[in-house]
């Protein structure tokens, strides 16, 4: 079980920086920035559709923008911007010492 959250955050992370790394790169369309800066704004907004006072469903509408809006915003990337990213994210990954960690 702990495997699996462990590749699941793995992932997760990954692809963070990826659209982190994209964002930064004068080349992304302004949309998908704009539409990353709204979505971290959200996710760390104290104003919830569900109130993060409750203990799991406060967090549920946060994990869930983030799964969706991640990967969608990651789609709408031009493939040679895409392509910068990742190989700027995997390299600043591979710096710290607990990425390299393989479970």
């Amino acid at each position: 079980m702990f495997s699996k959250i462990s590749r699941i955050l793995r992932a997760t992370g990954r692809e963070l920086t990826i659209l982190w790394f994209a964002c930064r790169n004068p080349a992304t369309p302004r949309l998908v920035k704009a539409v990353a800066v709204l979505m971290g704004l959200y996710v760390f907004s104290p104003i919830d559709l569900v109130p993060d006072a409750l203990p799991v469903l406060g967090w549920i509408d946060d994990v869930t923008v983030l799964a969706f809006g991640v990967p969608a915003l990651l789609s709408l990337l031009p493939a040679q911007v895409l392509n910068e990213a990742r190989m700027a994210s995997e390299r600043w990954l591979s710096r710290l010492a607990f990425w390299r960690v393989r479970s």
